[in-house]
């Protein structure tokens, strides 16, 4: 009897749960093959022009920044719009900021009144994202922090000031969390939930294993990434230790991820500096933007590109302008990104390679006057070399060197160059 009683207080307590089934790896291998998503990080701090949570009682005071949402009205929010501009750019998911850290929700959401229907504008944010993704064959995914600086009971309510509150009760607040996940899981059905916000103290891997487990009784194929637990890449871009990872991919951020074939990992990277809408704010420009693609995909990984929208819902025209110009450019390459692996050679300043069936490509991302000289490619033959929409190019092999000569290069960088082999290119070792 008492074994009995035993069972199921750790049945009811979900501790059974820490263990839960895995994504299927074919619908993983799915979300890499994309490769390319837009970011987008947006709500009522979009009106001060400062960074989306961390301005919180720091650059906006913590009284001003909680009243923010009674001002915010974009009334030229545009789903249809914003989708349209991913697509056209070449994305193939798009990922909203459902709710950051200061825990303001794009949702009308019954489990708290801070959130978009008790602004002006009062319509469904994320609703309006999720149909016009669907229209568009766009993948849905939706950002959720775990940390909210704004919740009552959750223990630590500054960024820059963490102390315990010790009326908050983390239990009650973990319960209003997977009310809030259900919620977004069961109304709007996402592809993946990206969140955000676990190193602080109060929330705990277990915590993550919890939730995860949780998300995987709602919807087993939902992909989540690993910001449920501790073991993340995150800005220094520290090797993990995958066993460890509470999700299913790993996310560095605002650097390239490392070479890895057998973990999956997404790179999110802003196009401008701030995650937050920012006037005047500096924009990356078009070969930074497309080297950082090109090198996230060499080296297996996703790019998930992120835009701040203004306050009035629109994204900026200069931004909007940028994103045309790389869908411009994955109209003519988007072969050598969408669908393939990283490798054989590991990506560098000058070059990154991808490869997909017995094609290597060949991502030039600085000018290679006189051509390229590469490790070479053991135990295949290639049969064809050119500029992808361009002249061919010539390959010689001597001496476990690869020299590929480029007599007229594109005037645009980054190019890529396509080598046809004799066999299998994912066969190939890492060089």
């Amino acid at each position: 009897m008492k074994k009995l009683i035993l069972l199921m207080m750790l049945y009811c307590s979900g501790s059974f749960a820490q263990s839960p089934a895995k994504t299927d790896p074919a619908v993983l291998r799915q979300f890499m093959d994309m490769r390319f998503g837009m970011f987008v990080h947006w709500g009522p701090v979009s009106l001060r022009g400062t960074e989306i949570g961390w301005s919180r009682g720091n650059q906006v005071p913590a009284a001003e920044y909680d009243n923010l949402y009674k001002e915010f009205n974009p009334v030229l929010f545009n789903a249809d719009e914003w989708v349209k501009v991913a697509k056209d750019a070449g994305m193939k998911y798009l990922t909203i900021t459902a709710r950051h850290h200061d825990g303001f929700c794009l949702w009308p959401s019954a489990f708290t009144e801070y959130d978009i229907a008790s602004t002006p504008y009062k319509k469904d944010v994320v609703g309006a994202l999720a149909a016009a993704c669907k229209k568009q064959g766009i993948k849905f995914c939706i950002y959720y922090s775990v940390l909210d600086w704004w919740h009552p009971d959750y223990p630590n309510h500054s960024s820059t000031k963490p102390s315990i509150d010790p009326k908050s009760d983390m239990n009650k607040y973990v319960a209003y969390m997977k009310n809030q996940l259900k919620e977004l899981v069961t109304k709007y059905d996402p592809y993946m939930l990206w969140f955000d916000g676990q190193w602080e103290e109060p929330w705990t891997d277990e915590r993550g294993r919890e939730i995860y487990a949780y998300l995987k009784q709602l919807k087993p194929s939902l992909i989540t990434n690993n910001r449920l637990g501790k073991e993340f890449a995150a800005m220094d871009n520290k090797q993990i230790d995958h066993t460890k990872m509470v999700g299913d991919y790993d996310t560095p951020e605002q650097v390239i991820g490392k070479m890895n074939l057998t973990t999956p990992w997404e790179s999110c990277f802003t196009i401008c500096k701030q995650w937050a809408w920012k006037p005047n704010d500096q924009l990356k420009s078009l070969e930074t933007c497309l080297d950082i693609l090109s090198r996230t995909a060499g080296a297996n990984g996703n790019l998930l590109l992120n835009v701040g929208p203004m306050p009035d819902g629109r994204i900026e025209a200069r931004q909007v302008a940028r994103l045309r110009e790389i869908g411009d450019w994955m109209r003519k390459y988007g072969t050598a990104v969408y669908g393939t692996m990283g490798g054989p050679w590991e990506p560098n300043e000058t070059f990154a390679a991808t490869r997909k069936g017995n094609k290597v490509f060949i991502h030039v991302l600085k000018s290679a006057e006189g051509g390229l000289t590469l490790k070479a490619l053991p135990g295949r033959n290639i049969s064809k070399s050119a500029i992808i929409g361009g002249s061919a190019v010539t390959t010689e092999t001597a001496n476990d060197e690869l020299r590929i000569k480029i007599p007229q290069q594109p005037a645009t960088l980054p190019y890529v160059i396509e080598l046809t082999l004799d066999g299998p290119a994912d066969q190939l070792p890492i060089l």
